[in-house]
């Protein structure tokens, strides 16, 4: 079967994770790939190469929605000073090297990318539950194995505010049943008229 996905873009992806991972790790270190979107960099470079509609779709339906938020605010503070939904702030943080600051740009690529490649390969549904399990592995990994300052995957603090109506674990848990719930589904809904094109196995 022909390739669907240019070589030319699965190259060019290589090249931008073979540059961003090791200046992410040296800089940040290892925790922060325990960051959803970080996870999602990695695997969406995996889903081209192989070309996997389900991985594709688990990525898609993981972050397609936070990458537009991310992109809403980080915009609408670069023209008006004003954050209205929170989590860019650090872009605009000079003790921050502007070259690693730039790095976080992919934010705004992945989300067309996405959409392109499940158009192109088609949108399969098993990707919400796919991206469910991923998540229900993921935080609460996060709440375990990462520094707590660091709020990665927001499992301590919604958007750095404090939270003191829960316990740790017990907002973790809230938060496996409210990603899905509030961001994977709404994507999985708008995906979902694509699933005629996914070559799915009987």
């Amino acid at each position: 079967m022909a390739s669907r996905i240019p070589l030319w873009l699965k190259l060019l992806y290589t090249a931008w994770l073979a540059v961003w991972v090791p200046a992410v790790w040296l800089h940040s270190g290892l925790e922060n790939f325990f960051w959803l979107c970080d996870v999602a960099n990695v695997l969406v470079g995996v889903a081209l190469w192989i070309e996997s509609p389900l991985l594709l779709s688990a990525q898609a339906v993981g972050v397609l929605l936070v990458q537009v938020f991310w992109t809403v605010d980080y915009v609408t503070a670069l023209l008006t000073g004003h954050h209205p939904i929170g989590g860019t702030e650090y872009m605009f943080n000079a003790a921050e090297p502007l070259w690693l600051r730039s790095l976080s740009l992919f934010h705004m690529v992945l989300p067309p990318l996405l959409l392109w490649a499940v158009r192109r390969l088609g949108y399969d549904r098993r990707g919400f539950w796919l991206q469910t399990a991923l998540t229900c592995f993921l935080l609460p990994a996060t709440l375990l194995l990462t520094d707590p300052a660091r709020n990665l995957n927001w499992v301590w603090d919604p958007f750095g505010i404090e939270q003191r109506w829960l316990q740790a674990e017990h907002y973790v848990l809230a938060l496996m049943l409210l990603y899905p719930l509030l961001l994977y589904l709404p994507a999985h809904l708008l995906l979902s008229p694509w699933t005629r094109r996914a070559r799915l196995p009987r």
